[in-house]
């Protein structure tokens, strides 16, 4: 088993991959503890597919916030968007009055994005109401959609942007993972595959696995075309950072990929 669960006094989040007999062992454990399958107190759980191991451990993380605004007015247990299912996203995005907001980070919205969805190009999740208060307004924005990988980042986007007096905000249920296990591809307002935090670093309709890669520099995602890119080698560089890479650097990773290579290579 492998994987990372967060904690945090607002719920819990993470993924974890096992064989299906350990798995069913692990919900079980955790829904005695923490009740994720309790009515109360249930999960949203989603089960995809990986060829490989997709971790390299299994860590648990206690935080303050399972994801980091540091703002005390976005609280999803005071109030929240309007949740909307998988199968009603494309009505409401259809909307032309609707604002279409995608609340990942910049690394992520490379590999995947709602048609016509704005992108604010944030590093990390904080940026967010710095760009609301620059780029929205409330008298002006009637309709703001959002969206997010599994539906937590948008959820305390939604709170935050009601305690800053928007009234219509309504965000995706499930997040784009939901969205594209339960959407067809003929259908679907989805255009490339969604960024996921594991070794399989995107999936696409149906959570097929996509051929996506992470550059181990820069951690940038890597699709088939950028690996053919001059500045690629494998565990050392990609266009992204080849020329920012400084010698020392470069002597840590060529140093870093012989160990992994031997150590792999002997077994």
């Amino acid at each position: 088993m492998c994987g990372t669960l967060l904690l945090a006094p607002e719920g819990i989040n993470g993924t974890i991959a096992a064989h299906p007999a350990e798995m069913d062992k692990m919900i079980e454990f955790l829904d005695e503890k923490l009740g994720v399958r309790t009515a109360e107190t249930a999960c949203e759980l989603k089960f995809s597919h990986a060829t490989k191991q997709p971790f390299n451990r299994f860590k648990v993380r206690p935080k303050k916030e399972l994801i980091t605004l540091r703002k005390p007015e976005a609280n999803p247990h005071e109030r929240v968007g309007t949740y909307v299912e998988p199968k009603d996203w494309n009505d409401l995005i259809n909307d032309p009055d609707v604002i279409l907001v995608d609340t990942r980070n910049d690394y992520e919205t490379k590999v995947g994005i709602f048609d016509g969805a704005i992108d604010p190009d944030m590093k990390i999740f904080t940026e967010f109401p710095e760009w609301v208060e620059k780029n929205l307004n409330p008298d002006k924005d009637k309709k703001v959609a959002m969206f997010c990988t599994g539906g937590i980042r948008c959820e305390k986007a939604s709170s935050y942007m009601l305690a800053h007096g928007f009234e219509n905000v309504y965000h995706l249920k499930g997040g784009i993972l939901q969205y594209l296990e339960e959407i067809p591809q003929e259908e679907s307002k989805w255009k490339g595959d969604c960024f996921v935090f594991d070794q399989r670093v995107g999936v696409g309709h149906g959570l097929k696995e996509g051929d996506w890669s992470v550059c181990h520099a820069c951690r940038e995602p890597l699709s088939p075309e950028d690996r053919q890119h001059e500045d690629f080698e494998d565990g050392i560089s990609c266009h992204h950072c080849k020329s920012g890479l400084t010698a020392e650097r470069e002597k840590a990773l060529r140093d870093r990929q012989r160990f992994y290579k031997g150590k792999y290579s002997s077994r």
